[in-house]
């Protein structure tokens, strides 16, 4: 439950900076698509890179992708059980998470990450926020 909460704390704190930093409005309610790596140890700081880079480039091949918003964790608490970067994807609805989901360049970025990865966490809502 404490894992949980503490979640659900960072990816709201995510979500409010993630509009605060692109100064959009929200016209609604939106889709947030929080995914939290926790890379193998053999990644090279070279690797991590790289692979944040092409999770970068998604929004300019995936139209769907309205924000995107990531960064390393930096919480005190010492609760991220070795999630170590937080990605933040946009969508003004499911059915866009649901376009993004199969599509091709996913698909890719997904054969990138996939070998690095020790762990993946995946958590979406509707941001129901005022």
């Amino acid at each position: 439950m404490k894992r949980f909460v503490a979640l659900l704390a960072f990816t709201c704190l995510l979500s409010a900076g993630a509009f605060a930093q692109t100064g959009k409005k929200m016209n609604g309610p939106v889709l947030q698509h929080i995914v939290l790596f926790k890379f193998k140890p053999e990644t090279t700081p070279a690797k991590v890179n790289e692979i944040v880079a092409a999770f970068e480039a998604l929004p300019s091949k995936i139209k769907e992708i309205k924000g995107f918003q990531w960064g390393t964790n930096n919480s005190p608490e010492n609760l991220n059980k070795g999630l170590t970067h937080a990605f933040i994807l946009t969508f003004d609805n499911e059915k866009d998470r649901d376009t993004y989901l199969p599509h091709p360049a996913h698909k890719e970025f997904g054969k990138i990450v996939g070998p690095w990865l020790a762990e993946v966490t995946v958590v979406d809502f509707t941001n129901k926020g005022k």
